[in-house]
Parts: structure tokens; sequence; C-alpha cells
């Protein structure tokens, strides 16, 4: 039976385990995502994370299709009462293609509201639950990147502020478009500081952070869990799995037909120095104790005290039903012990 847990400090309850999407519209079909769907929601998970920007990896010609999937799906199903949906806008970026006349994305309020809006008609909803932050305006270290860029920031910063942002959230929040509103690939201090703005009467509080954390990527830990924690901001752990890599299907290179790194070569935060000698560790575990490594590694992000939810992402209906069936692995006291010593000697070697 898969466990529901409390988004934030709201009254929802999601599933611990979210149906990822950004696949559908380039590697799976409408009609695959419609399936994808059915068998989740089969399995009682009621909890969906897409976005703007999806299909992955972003291209003018599917921004939105992932979205589009999915309202074709709520329009055919019905039922969006029983349906926890989750979208993001996409934050400052050079993309040409999302805005008119090819203006970069902005976290201000004639960005959010084109973006939240055109959410709406793709998804044929009337509402979205959780409405996310995909990054933040300013410049951070994104998806894996180089945490040089702190030693390199300009004197001059001329980022949305955050208050300008949360304010523009509220409004939608009072109009109904949005019920909650969380952040995505966000640090500490970025958190902070909304949370800080909210309490200094600037918008909503933020219930959820939707951040990448998996085996290789445990940097979360440092900080950001003791703020979900004590604060009640949830982690929504996205690429549990790194990407596909602690399945070990990439190891000493290899590259099977149809999978992610195969088809985009995007895996490169996932092969940096140590990685595969980190991956090797949790496979021999895994091996050691009779475990399917995926289920292994779903099934520690899931067992985290800080994890409201964890995301999960498939392109075949086996994939599928293997992530959910993580829920049968229990991460014993003994287990985790093993797990914290090969983080011990291989710490956040993608981070």
């Amino acid at each position: 039976m898969i466990e529901k847990r409390r988004l934030g400090n709201t009254d929802i309850k999601v599933t611990s385990l979210c149906l990822g999407t950004m696949t559908w519209g380039q590697q799976n079909t409408e009609a695959e995502g419609h399936l994808q769907l059915d068998y989740a929601f089969d399995r009682g998970i009621n909890f969906i994370d897409t976005a703007e920007l999806y299909s992955i990896p972003p291209r003018a010609e599917t921004q939105g299709s992932t979205e589009t999937i999915i309202g074709t799906w709520l329009a055919a199903k019905g039922g969006r009462d029983k349906i926890i949906l989750a979208s993001k806008v996409a934050g400052r970026s050079s993309f040409n293609w999302f805005r008119p006349e090819g203006k970069e994305t902005r976290l201000d309020e004639k960005n959010i509201r084109y973006a939240v809006d055109r959410s709406l008609k793709r998804l044929q909803t009337d509402y979205i639950d959780l409405y996310q932050l995909h990054w933040p305006d300013r410049a951070v270290p994104l998806f894996g990147g180089n945490g040089n860029i702190f030693r390199d920031l300009p004197t001059h910063d001329d980022s949305v502020p955050i208050e300008e942002t949360l304010a523009v959230l509220g409004r939608l929040v009072d109009e109904g478009k949005i019920r909650y509103i969380g952040l995505s690939n966000e640090t500490a201090w970025g958190t902070s500081r909304f949370l800080q703005a909210h309490l200094n009467g600037h918008g909503p509080r933020i219930v959820s952070i939707q951040n990448a954390y998996n085996l290789l990527n445990r940097t979360f830990e440092i900080g950001l869990a003791e703020i979900a924690l004590r604060e009640q901001v949830g982690l929504l752990a996205y690429s549990p799995l790194a990407q596909g890599y602690l399945s070990g299907k990439y190891q000493k290179g290899a590259r099977p037909p149809n999978a992610r790194t195969t088809l985009f070569n995007r895996g490169q935060r996932y092969e940096r120095p140590g990685t595969e000698e980190a991956i090797d560790a949790y496979l021999n575990l895994a091996r050691d104790r009779n475990l399917n490594p995926s289920q292994l590694a779903i099934a520690f992000v899931t067992s985290r005290k800080f994890v409201t939810s964890t995301i999960i992402g498939a392109t075949t209906m086996e994939q599928l039903k293997m992530d959910i069936d993580s829920l049968d692995v229990s991460i014993t006291t003994e287990l985790e012990d093993n797990i914290d010593a090969i983080h011990q000697i291989h710490q956040n070697p993608a981070p």
C-alpha cells in the first residue's frame, strides 16, 4: 500500500511516489503517457509532476507537449479532484522561444502570468495544485553546474526580487489559478529568503522544494534537509536513479538502445570522476543483498524523513512497474549503515 504524506503545512496528502512526465512528447508518445498515467493511478499514485519546459531535452518544437498529453488524459479520465497536479514556470534563461517576441524568461508578473495561463490551457484544468519556480531568477549553479559561479558573481544583481516574485504568486493564489507554491533547484539561502519574505507579508508560504537527490548526490542533506524538516518544506526528490546511471546500464561506457543518454548525450552530470566507482559500490551492495539496484536507490530516497515524495520517471511500462515496486524494499538500519559506509568513501561525486 502506497503511503500518503502531508504536502508542507497544507491539508493535501500526496503519495510518497510522484509520477514524473518529462519524457512524454519526445521519448514517449501521447498513448504511452496515457498508459503510464492509468497504471500509476491504478497503483494508488495521486501526484503528477510536469513543467512548461517539458518535454526534455528542451526544444521549441516540443515545449509544452508533456502538459498537453496530461491535459488530454485529464479530459478523458475525469476525476480532477483526485489528482494532485504540479507544474513549473521556467526561471531566467536565454531560451528565445518561450515568450512572445523571443524575450528571455524572467520570474516577474508578465512572464509568470503568461506561463501559468498557457499551462492551464494545455492541462485543460482551471487550477494547478502546486506551482513551482523551476529554477531561480538569480545566478546560481544549476543542474550539476560549476559551483565556482559564486566566485564570479557580478557586483550588480539585476535578478527579479524574491519579494516581487512571491507577490505575483500570491495574486495567482487569490485568483484561484494555483493553490500552493514551491521551489525547485533552489539553495538553502534562497529557500530561507522565500520563507522570510512570506513572514514579512509579501506572499504565500512555500510548501515544497524540488531538487535532485540520489545516492550520487546527497548534497540536499547539507543545510536544506534541516530547513525541510523544521520549516515543513519537504523535498520532492527528482532523479532518484541519477538519470538511470544507478541502474548500472551505462557502466563502462555502455549505451543501450533508446536510453536517454544514448539518444541525447545529456548525462555528463553523472559521468564525472568518481561516479563509476561509486555506482559499482552500490551495484555490489544490491547484488549482495539480492536487491534490484534501481529499487534500492529509489527506496533509499523515499525513506528519508525530509522527503515528501520521490519523483519517478520511466520510458517503458516495465521500468514504471519496477520503480513503483520499490515500495516493497525496506531500508533497514543495517542496510542504511552499508549505504552510509559507501557514501563515506564516495561522497557526492555528481552534485
